[in-house]
């Protein structure tokens, strides 16, 4: 959020574009740079300057992992302390300089600590390898890889083939996923402005394993389809995309400005569903009680599988979240499976890799409904667990996920 009114105040599409990435690559790499720093400090900076310790992760950032001139990266992260930082200028000069000078030493340093050679806390290191000993590694290098840009195309307005060709015409190139038949793999990001079709709704940005839910729902006409925790909506699009022909498709969110995104998108792509601001865990307070014949649940998690599109989560993400996570996860599987008819399909999502949020929850809930079974899902993508299946981060290009599906008894 406090990037997005920067990057509005900034009219230049290249300067928002050299903010957002500097801004992106510094969290990614926070927890190296921070062993960088501390080991170019004789004593750290008072809580009170973070705003100078943040211009010298910036500054170090730019020497280590972009292609701005060494000295221009000192010069300019130098020239930002100013007003009453005035004092800082020196400090961040012999700093950034030391690092040029010193630079194989300190990221030796850095590399000597586990979670300097990852750039990430070690209690995300220790609950990864937990539960991923055989992936650890491969998880870890692709959370501090930018992802890539994908895209949905909406195929009651244009075939991917089609859009393809598109894209092409323009210059922008991009290939066909493999595993999922409405997704586009962009080689470069592009500003979504420069992508033909996307104010009329031809395509949306939906990376390929969020996209697999539509398919795994097994829509069919005339059914009443429920996606919980809906926003910002690119599942809620792509069910009326995938089977316009829903009787109704309810999306509930329960805080107001995202039930306001899905709205948004909606109206971008000329389709119509009920959003409600609602608690998808408190049906009493808004559902008609008549029963959906799908729901979709993608759950609040601790979003472990999408690091790499948001590296805060590195630094926001604490330990003991998790439990208040499991339980909101239970109460709105609860809630989930009494709004759902019998004979109906409920598909569990989360973008997390944890067991505990996974398929320990789907075990969990299996144990205490004898009107609950497993449909297991048969697919080239993703391991198959106790429950469900998991998509590793980074395999075939994609987030990192977790799919299940419920069948209640007639």
């Amino acid at each position: 959020m406090a990037l997005e009114a920067v990057l509005v105040g900034l009219a230049d599409r290249k300067e928002r574009a050299f903010v957002q990435a500097l801004s992106y690559g510094t969290v990614r790499w926070y927890f190296r740079l921070d062993r960088i720093l501390r080991s170019l400090l004789d004593k750290p900076l008072k809580s009170k300057d973070i705003d100078v310790r943040v211009l010298a992760l910036l500054g170090l950032y730019q020497i280590a992992d972009t292609r701005v001139k060494p000295y221009a990266a000192v010069a300019e992260t130098v020239a930002a302390a100013g007003g009453k930082k005035s004092w800082a200028k020196p400090l961040l000069n012999a700093l950034l300089r030391r690092y040029l000078r010193e630079r194989e030493q300190l990221d030796r340093l850095a590399d000597a600590t586990e979670v300097g050679a990852s750039a990430h806390p070690d209690w995300m290191l220790a609950a990864i390898r937990q539960d991923w000993p055989q992936q650890a590694a491969d998880i870890l290098a692709a959370n501090n890889r930018p992802p890539p840009m994908v895209l949905r195309v909406n195929t009651l307005q244009c075939s991917r083939t089609a859009y393809l060709d598109r894209l092409a015409a323009q210059g922008v190139d991009a290939d066909a996923s493999t595993v999922c038949d409405t997704a586009v793999i962009l080689s470069t990001p592009v500003d979504v402005e420069q992508l033909p079709g996307f104010r009329q709704g031809v395509v949306s940005v939906q990376d390929s394993a969020a996209q697999l839910a539509a398919k795994l729902l097994d829509l069919r006409p005339g059914q009443r389809v429920l996606d919980a925790c809906a926003a910002p909506g690119g599942k809620t699009l792509h069910i009326l995309e995938a089977c316009p022909a829903v009787a109704e498709l309810v999306a509930v969110d329960v805080v107001p400005e995202r039930a306001a995104r899905i709205r948004e998108n909606l109206h971008r792509a000329g389709l119509d569903a009920t959003v409600l601001t609602a608690d998808a865990a408190l049906p009493a307070q808004w559902w008609n009680g008549v029963p959906f014949d799908r729901v979709l649940l993608d759950a609040p998690c601790s979003a472990l599988g999408v690091i790499r599109r948001h590296p805060d989560i590195k630094l926001l993400r604490q330990p003991e979240d998790l439990p208040v996570l499991v339980e909101r996860q239970r109460a709105l599987l609860e809630a989930a499976w009494s709004m759902l008819a019998p004979g109906g399909l409920l598909l569990y999502a989360t973008c997390s890799l944890l067991r505990q949020e996974n398929e320990q929850q789907i075990r969990w809930f299996l144990d205490g409904h004898p009107d609950a079974r497993e449909w297991s899902i048969d697919a080239p993508w993703g391991v198959a667990g106790a429950c469900g299946r998991q998509i590793i981060t980074g395999a075939s290009g994609m987030d990192g996920f977790f799919y299940a599906r419920l069948i209640k008894a007639k």
